[in-house]
């Protein structure tokens, strides 16, 4: 869940780019200023106190040429006000809001095997259907909900997964 800051950076970084024009372009940016501080030794760094702020930020400014300008100063604006933990969530949070205006709705399917490419298309269809909008589905395949599916997409949760029954059926016998 993100914080409340990472919603606001989030946000603001989103009406900035709608502002622009340019909400593919600042995602490509987000997730290249993550991908860098989201690293464990480079966030120990840029995060580390007894370093001061300045010469944290200069590192990131006088790398070699990672980033463009602006996301150069998104990441000396996180380590100034020490939010390059939050870098991730704050990537979501954009990411949330950019899916929302172009009305896209990301989904995870979680099955116990792979999805044939028909079944998969088949989830999309029906979801897209349902809440009449685009869907961007990602699949993750975990054995232990032994068959049947999770879906998630946004705040809701669809469990039919064989697990979550048998452990269902568990409850009502001990309940007995």
């Amino acid at each position: 869940m993100a914080t409340a800051a990472a919603r606001r950076y989030g946000k603001a970084v989103f009406d900035l780019a709608e502002e622009e024009g340019q909400v593919a372009e600042w995602g490509r940016r987000l997730a290249t200023v993550r991908e860098l501080l989201s690293d464990p030794e480079v966030a120990a760094v840029l995060t580390n106190p007894t370093i001061p702020t300045e010469q944290r930020m200069a590192l990131v400014a006088e790398a070699p040429r990672v980033f463009d300008d602006e996301a150069t100063n998104l990441a000396r604006l996180l380590i100034e006000s020490n939010r390059v933990r939050e870098v991730g969530a704050i990537e979501e949070e954009f990411q949330r809001l950019a899916d929302e205006a172009a009305g896209r709705v990301r989904a995870t399917v979680t099955t116990a095997v792979e999805l044939t490419p028909t079944d998969r298309d088949r989830v999309v269809e029906e979801l897209s259907k349902r809440l009449g909008k685009e869907i961007s589905l990602q699949v993750v395949v975990d054995k232990s909900i032994l068959g049947g599916l999770k879906l998630q997409y946004g705040d809701r949760l669809v469990d039919a997964s064989v697990a979550t029954r048998l452990q269902q059926l568990r409850r009502r016998l001990a309940a007995s």
